[in-house]
């Protein structure tokens, strides 16, 4: 049978792969890959090429999720704005007649897609059953240019939200193109899209979101986890990621748990504690009593000399009791120690309240705090199904924890 001017060979034993391999002239060769079920040797992916593809994988699923909140938010404003103006005189064809002239090409576009996508069912939510959803963002964020005097009072400068828009334009067009998306770009499209969200007025209602900023994936799944929002595997990648200042600066509560207390008292200065306190920041330090048999068990357990630890942990408590000297009112700080065996570190920030962020590291025998993997809990309640209570997550737990022993625990003078 003759195709495009070539003919393919017979099916015959000659052409099997163990006969004759003549092939007639003017017709096309089929040879048969070596090996059952293999794809040959040049066509398979190593360990390190998955890797590679998962990654971009991940990275165009996270930026799609930012891509998809922005166009959400951005049709929603468009509609909110521009219905109210064209939709009492021209009805349903109001997208339209937005568009105008100049948006005649791209909006007709649309009207034509929504009508296969209606023909053929595509359309499974009677909520998109309408042209302003089969709009991009480049077409909305062109309604929103040649209407621009209607959404000026809402925007306090056109110029941030073009900005922010072109730079998620080209992350745009990598992911729909499943092209690969790199960290660099990946970050710089994070970052403009928290930033669109923001000046579109959806920058999220997590009242913690301040202090720790909502990430996307975590606002849509993160439910999933109980409160859980970070995982890191020591402290240093949480200091890279979540530095001290962002943690403790600016809060109005601190309680903290631990043995030695080092992520505060060696990545907080003194002076910015005094500032803390002396702004109405109530602080309560826990330590770990340096005189305690627990310390020297610890001290076994990590392999130090002895005394080592019980010295560093006297140290942390006679800094922070020079910081309390140095306040007018020392009764908002207060430091206390326990005799217990140390089972968890935990910093409590603002906990009292629904924007409250916790660090917490549970101890293990043969690592030291620095070692050990961090969680970060986001306080608050935020119930997705019916069925969760608003204290499902850790973040009472521990806090529950640090009051029990606060309550035996004895102050330091």
């Amino acid at each position: 049978m003759g195709s495009g001017g070539l003919e393919l060979p017979p099916g015959g034993e000659g052409h099997e792969g163990s006969g004759s391999t003549d092939v007639p002239p003017g017709a096309v060769s089929l040879a048969r890959p070596m090996g059952a079920g293999s794809i040959g040797p040049e066509l398979d992916w190593d360990a390190g090429a998955w890797r590679e593809v998962r990654t971009r994988a991940q990275r165009a699923g996270r930026a799609y999720i930012w891509l998809n909140l922005v166009e959400q938010r951005l049709r929603a404003v468009v509609a909110a704005v521009l219905r109210p103006v064209y939709e009492p005189v021209h009805g349903d064809d109001w997208v339209v007649a937005a568009a105008g002239p100049a948006g005649q090409e791209w909006v007709q576009r649309a009207v034509a897609v929504r009508e296969v996508s209606r023909r053929k069912g595509y359309l499974l939510d009677p909520a998109d059953d309408n042209v302003l959803s089969f709009l991009t963002l480049p077409q909305l964020r062109e309604l929103m240019v040649q209407h621009w005097p209607c959404f000026e009072p809402y925007f306090d400068e056109r110029r941030d939200l073009e900005l922010a828009l072109d730079e998620l334009e080209v992350t745009r067009n990598v992911v729909s193109r499943n092209r690969a998306l790199s960290e660099a770009v990946l970050n710089q499209a994070e970052r403009a899209s928290a930033r669109l969200l923001e000046l579109l007025g959806a920058a999220g209602d997590v009242p913690s979101a301040g202090r720790l900023p909502v990430d996307a994936v975590e606002d849509l799944v993160g439910d999933r986890y109980a409160d859980v929002v970070a995982v890191h595997s020591d402290r240093v990648r949480l200091m890279g990621q979540f530095p001290a200042e962002d943690l403790f600066g600016g809060a109005r509560r601190l309680d903290a748990i631990g043995i030695g207390l080092n992520l505060l008292v060696q990545n907080f200065s003194g002076r910015r504690l005094v500032r803390l306190a002396e702004s109405g920041c109530r602080v309560r330090l826990l330590f770990l009593n340096p005189a305690s048999s627990a310390v020297k068990r610890r001290e076994r357990e990590l392999g130090m000399k002895r005394g080592e630890l019980a010295r560093s942990v006297e140290m942390n408590i006679l800094h922070m009791r020079r910081v309390r000297s140095r306040l007018r009112d020392p009764g908002a700080f207060e430091i206390q120690v326990y005799d217990e065996t140390p089972r968890f570190t935990a910093y409590l920030v603002d906990g009292d309240g629904a924007d409250g962020i916790a660090v917490v590291q549970s101890y293990l025998r043969g690592a030291r705090g620095m070692e050990s993997p961090v969680l970060v809990l986001r306080g608050g309640s935020r119930v997705v199904t019916s069925d969760q209570s608003g204290d499902s997550g850790l973040f009472p737990t521990y806090r529950e924890e640090f009051e029990l022993a606060w309550a035996d625990s004895r102050p330091v003078s």
